[in-house]
């Protein structure tokens, strides 16, 4: 009888944690933020499993020298909502990138992920920081260019 090939399954206490850095500057906001999200769920690996945290952690340096395409530099919104009637606040794409440059990439690359238990355990492998510093140093971060 033949042996059947199985599946494999990546199990949570095999998974080796490496840091990536990247740096955000000329970049596009969605283009790389679909790169970290892909480094953070694994998906650069070859023992990727949906539904085990395989991922590595990202660190992004210069989060405030992020590009957008076209016109969403005059025209994209960020919405939250107090909890008070009448308490949607909209803040414009240049005041939040004067305000909090790493909410801006933040935000992009967690809309990438899972909405569930997984995804918000693998949101905290993500470091981002506004400037070219960053306090990581003791993980080692490669440095990677995309």
């Amino acid at each position: 009888m033949k042996s059947q090939k199985t599946t494999y399954m990546a199990k949570p206490e095999e998974q080796k944690l490496t840091w990536f850095l990247l740096d955000a500057e000329g970049k596009t906001l969605g283009r790389l933020a679909t790169e970290v999200a892909n480094i953070l769920r694994g998906k650069h690996k070859p023992t990727f499993t949906p539904h085990v945290n395989t991922g590595d952690g990202v660190v992004v340096v210069n989060a405030e020298k992020v590009k957008v395409s076209g016109s969403k530099e005059a025209q994209k919104l960020y919405r939250h909502y107090t909890g008070y009637i009448g308490g949607l606040k909209e803040t414009p794409y240049r005041v939040m990138k004067e305000r909090k440059p790493e909410y801006i990439l933040e935000h992009a690359i967690k809309g990438m992920l899972p909405k569930t238990k997984l995804g918000r355990a693998i949101a905290k492998r993500l470091r981002i920081y506004k400037g070219t510093e960053h306090t990581m140093q003791a993980q080692q971060p490669i440095t990677v260019d995309i």
